[in-house]
């Protein structure tokens, strides 16, 4: 039986984390002399020395301290899993979930999920956080997130993941414009004209990708960061734009008609997935979100929103 305990392995992750006694002791709220007593006793426990301490210069990790923080975390996290599960007798799911969205995608799917943990699961304490992929994959790989749904674009290796749904890119027009009655339109046909490109990761790529493809090189003559601002600027009859993601109508936020228009030829379709570090286990709620994000989230699309879901996971979806 091992002889070392939980709370030695919580004060040596956190001294780890905060790369000094003192920033850990602070961030547990014990004393400093308690935090180097037990990575003391710890390593005399595991008869090897964890770390390099060093006067006004904090600590560092030896290469086995740097194994044992990897296997602490996870043995920390089951423990805490343990006792989460325990408490109900495993009846009920419980604790903290943190869930990261790319910003442009987060105001179709985010609602669907917040309120179907609120209904099904409301010991499940679900944080979420809107912001660019790259700031949401790095936040993934820290460890401060447990799930992510991110477009299918330019994704860094080292991922799992389940595709949600998928979405087709398309023309924004000014609802008077010349083209704006057609069903389609080709990017040729727009090559002239200002394009107002949302440059927010991995969306201006993509977006230069498909011109690139069609053989046509656009006129940019805004960029943004905002989803809402480029739809308003072309609802203004300042340009264009080529966009992903649809809201259900096709209307600004000063509430002026906009004209969305598929492109021809059609373009590849660009998968919606919520993705997870591979490797890592995930807990009894990550996998409930997972499991109901894939069977039901491409009901937020427009192209469904007629069509009741193919299965009840609690309420009916279509009514959410």
């Amino acid at each position: 039986m091992a002889e070392y305990t939980l709370r030695q392995l919580q004060y040596f992750v956190a001294v780890a984390d905060a790369a000094s006694i003192s920033g850990a002791a602070a961030k547990l709220r014990v004393t400093p002399t308690a935090v180097s007593s037990a990575l003391t006793e710890l390593e005399r426990t595991l008869r090897t020395q964890l770390l390099v301490r060093r006067k006004a210069h904090g600590v560092s990790l030896t290469p086995t301290g740097v194994y044992l923080r990897k296997r602490a975390a996870i043995l920390l996290r089951d423990a805490e899993e343990l006792r989460l599960a325990t408490a109900s007798g495993g009846a009920e799911l419980a604790g903290p979930l943190a869930l990261g969205c790319y910003v442009t995608v987060s105001p179709t799917i985010l609602p669907l999920l917040v309120r179907w943990t609120a209904e099904h699961h409301p010991k499940v304490e679900l944080e979420f956080v809107a912001r660019s992929q790259a700031e949401i994959t790095e936040l993934l790989f820290a460890g401060a997130l447990d799930l992510a749904i991110v477009y299918d674009m330019g994704l860094p290796d080292g991922l799992e993941s389940v595709l949600l749904y998928t979405v087709r890119p398309y023309v924004v027009l000014p609802a008077d414009h010349r083209l704006a009655d057609a069903t389609a339109v080709s990017l040729a046909e727009l090559a002239d004209e200002p394009l107002i490109l949302l440059d927010l990761p991995p969306a201006a790529l993509h977006t230069l990708r498909v011109f690139e493809q069609a053989g046509v090189v656009p006129r940019v003559t805004q960029r943004t960061t905002d989803f809402e601002l480029t739809r308003s600027l072309v609802a203004r009859g300042l340009g264009y734009s080529v966009i992903v993601q649809r809201p259900a109508t096709d209307c600004s936020y000063e509430g002026l008609p906009l004209a969305a228009l598929d492109i021809d030829p059609a373009v590849p379709d660009v998968g919606v997935r919520m993705v997870w570090p591979r490797g890592v286990r995930l807990t009894d709620r990550a996998q409930a979100l997972v499991t109901f994000a894939a069977e039901q989230a491409r009901f937020t699309d427009h192209r469904h929103r007629d069509v009741r879901p193919v299965r009840r996971v609690g309420r009916d979806v279509s009514s959410l």
